[in-house]
């Protein structure tokens, strides 16, 4: 939906195109540093047993045919 005159965008649109804007900015070393540190403050937050439950409940989504 192309914004007009007087029409606002919506949410959707305006999400987009700034996900588009930033791809735009920034390289791929924009997504692994962030990729990074958003690891790093998972795993000081949480202990093995939650890596273990979401392995499994990935592995089981896996293994019912949902490939996300």
């Amino acid at each position: 939906m192309a914004e007009k005159d007087n029409e606002k965008m919506s949410r959707e649109e305006a999400g987009r195109k700034g996900g588009e804007a930033t791809s735009n900015n920034h390289g791929d070393d924009f997504y692994e540093k962030n990729g990074e540190k958003g690891g790093e403050a998972t795993s000081e937050s949480h202990d093995k047993d939650f890596y273990e439950k979401n392995g499994k409940k990935g592995g089981k989504a896996n293994s019912d045919g949902d490939n996300n």
